[in-house]
């Protein structure tokens, strides 16, 4: 990489922090304002700088782009789904950017009718989202939130699909989903509170109406719980949900009453949470109740929905982490997981010969998927490996007969799965515990120290990061790269203790899990320090952030995508998105406990004079989740702490948010940039 281009400088004005009498000087709290233009011109700078640094990769750039989207089929299509009458697609056409949603009626050789053509709607915008698409009963009418900016907030509209006109009136700031009451004109939706973004209000909204008039059903005033409304696979109920990292509440009511009054379910107790499904005339719970911190199923009649009337169905496993489950007419399905690998259990209501789904491979990803349909045998489900291509299948849950209704296809003609090799190894962690990661490779790879090899990971959330196939992911593989997943804890891998053990005052084993697993890899002789790179964004970007503090000497380069990388200071701001409803994953800092333990290890925080990996780090201007000066003011600090001339760059979207540009393939263009600077290290051209 040219080195000779001087990197840009952010001024340093000196701001002390102080909390529990402890003091933090930050040179860099000045970037906190979006509206101020020496903001934006450090920004552009950096930009400036990266472009500069890389434009010898930039032919490379538009090579991988082309290579990589011309594995995707353009005029794509999902495989259709049937509800109340008709069947769903969306598609895509070549050359275009954005889905199209249609719809045919009673039958796939029906006429088309498009209810949504994205591409039209996103003219003129640099950004352009649709989410939240809901149909009334009685399928005349669509609900949809629109988002132009990429902060996930959304204006609300209703479309008549009969006519194909929009509504007037628009609904601003909600969170793009909203549900149908049965009388096809009452729309419960939500909205966000406008400084934190914190979904807070649940209104109602009758067809027509001037929604400034709209009645406000539900308020949610504790800041750490957001609020969502939704309808049950039976349909005979509406759900509002208040949901914080550990607790949840619900409250119902009859779908039919939309003018009734929402009744609590059961009322909320700090460390319980539950799921509920409607079957018949009773409410199926999926809950961590007494203790059951792997979750269990309990069962309750409709009319006694306080946690005392409810009995087990399928008890708590020590073993066995309960994660879903999908009601049908005549079966329970029920998503489990086991020794960090997805099962699928069928259970017939008359109790006669419950089964499980065969699966063979060592690694792998089976979910269940759209499911809408309450009356039918068959079950949809998706399933996918490394070197796998993703399927869907319909299962007959009577007959037992598959059929794949469609796998990914890889176009460009060279991709063969045989020729890769999936693995599923086991590192040790410093405290002795197990971490399986997952890798895929070309089959005539040496263990010789020498290949190049990209660690991803996120550990946090109890988010699971499975194992999955990814077409782009082929431009690294036929270059002779090892991809590997390590499945550290704060994931839910390995069931719930693996989040819990990766949480709070346990989160330092989600960082020292992926150096441990670096280690591994460079002990086993997939790859050496000199070849081994790290990749993780948001809270995977904090990952990044601790491990190159930790230890920097394993890695060659680093990408570090929306890091979460000012710890302290985001979560004593409670006027930042998300905060305080963060305070049961990372703790509260107006607590010195954690206060104390957050400093050890928060990224910005912790920057010292030492030698730093190369590394390439990404933000959006507009994003929600992590502000855009948690990387700007990190990589100000690196650049000007750091004793090393490895590259850093900073590339800010200043059009996008957390998610990156919108569009189909506008993506690739992120991930091209990505690739090029990992293969650019490798001295890969080409």
């Amino acid at each position: 990489m040219s080195k000779n281009t001087i990197p840009p400088v952010a001024k340093k004005i000196s701001k002390t922090l102080k909390k529990h009498g402890d003091k933090r000087n930050d040179d860099y709290f000045w970037l906190n304002d979006r509206e101020n233009a020496e903001v934006i011109d450090y920004l552009n700078k950096e930009n400036e700088y990266y472009e500069q640094m890389t434009a010898h990769t930039k032919e490379f750039q538009k090579e991988l782009f082309e290579e990589m989207k011309g594995r995707i089929k353009e005029d794509d299509s999902s495989v259709p789904y049937f509800f109340k009458g008709y069947w769903y697609i969306t598609r895509y056409e070549t050359g275009k950017n954005y889905p199209i949603y249609a719809r045919k009626k009673g039958s796939l050789s029906a006429e088309e009718e498009i209810l949504f053509d994205c591409n039209e709607m996103a003219e003129g915008h640099s950004y352009f989202q649709l989410g939240g698409m809901s149909i009334s009963p009685d399928n005349k009418f669509a609900s949809f939130g629109i988002d132009v900016v990429g902060r996930r907030i959304y204006t609300l509209q209703v479309k008549d699909l009969k006519t194909g006109k929009v509504f007037e009136d628009k609904i601003e700031n909600t969170t793009g989903s909203s549900t149908w009451a049965n009388d096809n004109k009452t729309l419960f939706y939500t909205k966000q509170d406008e400084q934190t973004l914190r979904s807070d209000k649940v209104f109602k909204h009758k067809l027509g109406a001037d929604s400034s008039k709209d009645a406000l059903v539900f308020h949610e005033k504790d800041d750490t719980f957001n609020v969502a409304v939704s309808k049950e696979k039976s349909r005979k109920y509406i759900i509002i949900t208040s949901g914080s990292t550990l607790t949840t509440e619900y409250r119902t009511l009859l779908a039919d009453n939309p003018e009734g009054e929402f009744k609590v379910f059961q009322k909320r107790v700090r460390g319980l949470e539950y799921d509920i499904s409607f079957y018949k005339d009773s409410f199926y719970i999926l809950t961590n109740k007494d203790k059951a911190t792997n979750f269990k199923l309990m069962k309750t009649p409709e009319n006694a929905t306080e946690k005392e009337n409810w009995k087990d169905l399928i008890p708590h496993r020590e073993d066995v982490l309960l994660e879903e489950i999908e009601i049908f007419k005549d079966y329970l399905v029920v998503g489990e997981r086991s020794n960090g690998l997805n099962k699928i259990r069928i259970m017939p209501w008359n109790g006669k010969g419950e089964y499980y789904l065969p699966f063979e491979s060592e690694t792998y990803t089976a979910n269940i998927s759209t499911n809408p349909d309450f009356d039918t045998q068959v079950l949809r489900y998706s399933y996918q490996s490394m070197g796998t291509p993703s399927s869907v299948i319909d299962f007959n849950m009577k007959t037992k007969e598959k059929e794949v209704k469609k796998e990914q296809q890889v176009l460009g003609g060279k991709f063969d799965k045989k020729n890769y090799i999936e693995e599923r190894v086991w590192a040790t962690a410093q405290d002795g515990t197990k971490i399986p990661i997952s890798m895929v490779y070309k089959k005539d790879l040496k263990k010789d120290g020498k290949n190049p090899l990209l660690l991803y990971a996120y550990g946090s959330y109890g988010a699971t990061m499975d194992p999955y196939f990814s077409s782009t992911r082929l431009s690294l593989l036929d270059r002779g790269f090892v991809y590997a997943i390590a499945h550290i804890r704060g994931g839910e891998d390995m069931g719930r203790p693996w989040y819990e053990n990766g949480k709070l005052l346990h989160k330092k084993n989600t960082f020292t899990d992926f150096v441990d697993c670096s280690k591994f890899v460079i002990a086993e002789k997939y790859t050496s320090p000199e070849h081994l790179y790290a990749e993780g964004g948001s809270a995977g970007g904090l990952l990044m952030g601790a491990v190159v503090n930790m230890a920097p000497e394993l890695y060659k380069g680093v990408i570090a995508q929306v890091p979460f990388v000012d710890v302290i200071t985001t979560m004593l701001d409670d006027t930042i998105p998300l905060t305080t409803g963060e305070y049961d994953e990372w703790g509260n800092p107006n607590e010195k406990e954690y206060y104390d333990y957050m400093k050890s290890y928060s990224p910005y925080d912790n920057v010292v004079a030492q030698k730093y990996p190369n590394m390439y780090v990404s933000t959006g201007l507009h994003d929600s989740q992590v502000q855009y000066w948690e990387p700007a003011k990190w990589v100000a600090k690196l650049r000007t702490v750091k004793t090393d001339d490895n590259v850093l760059f900073l590339d800010t979207n200043m059009d996008a948010g957390h998610g990156g540009a919108s569009g189909r393939f506008e993506a690739l263009k992120e991930l091209a940039k990505e690739f090029s600077f990992l293969l650019d290290l490798e001295g890969i051209e080409k």
